[in-house]
């Protein structure tokens, strides 16, 4: 969705003029702890992101090429295998200081 909204005109007029009915009360849900726990929070106008925090020494991309071999091994090593890498590269260093 990367079009502009449009704004739709409204009547607020009769949007203020209604009176909620009893009825109208009983069809709206409980508001459970579950849904409490999934709402967003915000700080004035800012949404406050829930999750994972900012690392404090975030990860480099970068594009780099390896030999077939070497990406077939940790491949086949299953799902994380990318950190499975970093690792070994970190190891590697410990061993070969500059």
């Amino acid at each position: 969705m990367t079009e502009k909204l449009k704004s739709t005109p409204r009547d607020w007029g009769k949007f203020d003029a209604h009176v909620i009915t009893q009825d109208e009360y009983d069809e709206l849900p409980e508001l459970t702890d579950e849904f409490f726990e999934s709402a967003d929070l915000y700080e004035g106008e800012k949404l406050i992101r829930a999750g994972r925090p900012k690392l404090l020494h975030r990860k480099i991309l970068l594009s780099v090429r390896y030999s077939p071999e070497v990406v077939e091994y940790f491949r086949a090593t299953g799902k994380g295998w990318q950190t499975r890498m970093n690792d070994a590269l970190k190891e590697w260093l410990k061993g070969h200081a500059a």
